[in-house]
């Protein structure tokens, strides 16, 4: 014992036996190191099948509502495919160049409906006409809100609050970017448990026992997990269909679990190039635009968890504040695009596709530009591509209760940069989790059981402006957890190196560090027209 009776302090190494990585290591491939072409062939493919069941839920879910039926939701799907492999080049090309794909995002679809339930539709009779002029109004509201992120992106604003970001607020943003979206895991896998469950099973058999047990030099199984559990499962489903299994079942359970009752192979066109204003020329609404804006900006906040999220997962560094403001610029003409060409969705970083880069350990940014090249293949190749749509909600589901886990871990991950210890960053964590879990949680119940939200006014654009945002778990926690860190924050260096912001000093600018450049720097020698970056 020392004197006084002390413990002598331990070795530095015995304090920290897994030290503070900022570059996540064990990755095959990173950001900037393609695997083999025939793999990052299959590797993109595996990336455009995780894609297509948000592509496919959200025209499924809003198409009907709108008017419209299976022609309509197969143009529609074939639309948000073709607008998903534009934006996901561009982001990959000139925006943060993560191999993030841009698809479809669940945060528009409450402003969707508002806008399919405004009054000025209800006295059209004919559906195909219905379908259009709402089509036309969300083409309307999307161009509009898309300024929002261009020029927040662009004009660096973003970047000045991102400067601000550390690792104690990105923690609650970034993990409940993944574990936010549970209701869309286990809940829908449920609606036909005989083939999420056996999903499930399988992706954890391939991806995670049998490697072990193989110890195997070539990463076959666990890298194209999801080809081989996804195809076994179909199969089986489409056993169980063609067998009778579900004839006499009830028409929702044979509408989910069967693989015949999507009806978009049918309805979808053999060629067909999606293209501006393909339904007419847009109209505008103030109020809805409003409330499109707001929602904007909720993706915008999540998107940027998600961002993070990829730059951990891809094996690279930090992203500069510049940059990340530049792919917010990109993801707003995403947006702009969508209006444009009328996908009836608006778009943001796909959370899945980002836990799918975890469960391969293939972070490469050629691979994610495969499957853009797929996305735009197969969304013109009509049947071809609606025959990969149809496959059943659960075995998507069973995807996710994967892939968004592996998101929400990777929030946790940035824990190693905070003082555990600190009383501060317990109560931030702590507050901003909780009640991030908790206000979504009030409004959605109250939504669920009222059919409106907590905030219910006459004008409905006001309503969604206070609602959707207040019902995002990212977005409250990410909210609650970066302005405690700034308002708390004492003007010390304790505080400092309690919230971690020691470790992402060198990547506030964009040449402080070497390796930001290595993974950001834009391609044709782009750089010199962006000297902010």
């Amino acid at each position: 014992m020392a004197a006084g009776g002390a413990a002598p302090a331990p070795k530095q190494d015995e304090n920290q036996p897994h030290p503070v990585r900022d570059q996540l290591p064990n990755i095959a491939y990173c950001i900037t190191s393609p695997p083999p072409w025939p793999e990052a062939v299959l590797l993109g493919f595996q990336h455009y099948i995780v894609m297509l069941g948000t592509t496919v839920a959200i025209p499924t879910y809003l198409v009907p509502q709108m008017g419209g039926g299976n022609e309509e939701k197969a143009k529609m799907i074939q639309t948000v495919l073709f607008v998903a492999g534009i934006n996901t080049l561009f982001q990959t090309l000139f925006g943060t160049r993560l191999p993030a794909v841009i698809g479809a995002s669940y945060t528009f679809v409450p402003s969707i409906i508002s806008i399919i339930l405004a009054g000025r539709y209800h006295d059209i009779v004919d559906p195909t006409e219905k379908f259009e002029r709402i089509m036309r109004g969300t083409q309307g509201a999307m161009i509009i809100a898309s300024t929002l992120q261009i020029v927040l992106g662009f004009s660096g604003l973003w970047r000045n609050v991102a400067r601000l970001l550390s690792p104690l607020s990105a923690v609650p943003l970034v993990a409940l970017s993944g574990f936010g979206l549970y209701e869309l895991g286990f809940p829908v896998l449920s609606k036909c448990i005989e083939i999420g469950l056996p999903e499930v099973i399988m992706l954890l058999l391939f991806s995670q026992y049998i490697p072990h047990i193989m110890h195997a030099e070539r990463h076959v199984f666990d890298r194209f997990a999801v080809i081989f559990s996804v195809t076994i499962v179909w199969i089986y489903a489409h056993l169980l269909t063609v067998g009778g299994a579900y004839k006499h079942r009830p028409i929702q359970t044979q509408t989910t679990c069967r693989t015949d009752r999507a009806g978009i192979i049918g309805a979808a066109p053999w060629i067909r190039i999606p293209y501006p204003f393909q339904w007419g020329a847009p109209t505008f609404d103030a109020g809805e635009a409003f409330a499109m804006m707001a929602v904007s900006f909720v993706s915008l906040v999540e998107s940027t968890g998600a961002f993070i999220a990829v730059s951990r997962y891809a094996s690279a560094t930090m992203m500069p504040p510049s940059i990340l403001s530049r792919g917010v610029g990109w993801q707003g003409i995403g947006i702009l695009i969508s209006g444009l060409f009328g996908t009836g969705i608006g778009s943001s970083v796909s959370v899945e596709n980002a836990g799918l880069l975890a469960l391969t350990r293939v972070g490469s940014r050629r691979v994610v530009q495969i499957s853009a090249g797929f996305m735009i293949f197969f969304s013109i190749l009509g049947k071809f591509g609606a025959v990969f749509a149809s496959i059943p909600a659960p075995i998507v589901a069973a995807l996710y209760c994967l892939f968004f886990a592996y998101v929400g871990s990777g929030g946790l991950t940035y824990l190693q940069f905070c003082n555990l210890n600190s009383f501060r960053v317990k109560f931030i964590l702590g507050f901003s989790i909780f009640m991030g879990l908790s206000i979504p949680q009030y409004f959605n119940e109250y939504t669920a059981i009222n059919r409106y939200g907590p905030v219910h006014t006459g004008a409905r654009w006001f309503n969604d402006m206070i609602n959707v945002p207040f019902s995002s778990e990212a977005f409250v926690a990410g909210l609650l957890a970066y302005t405690l860190d700034v308002t708390l924050n004492k003007k010390d260096s304790a505080t400092r190196k309690d919230r971690g912001m020691h470790f992402w000093d060198k990547f506030k600018s964009f040449k402080t560090d070497t390796r930001s450049e290595e993974f950001y720097s834009l391609p044709f020698n782009l750089n010199k027209f962006f000297p902010s970056v």
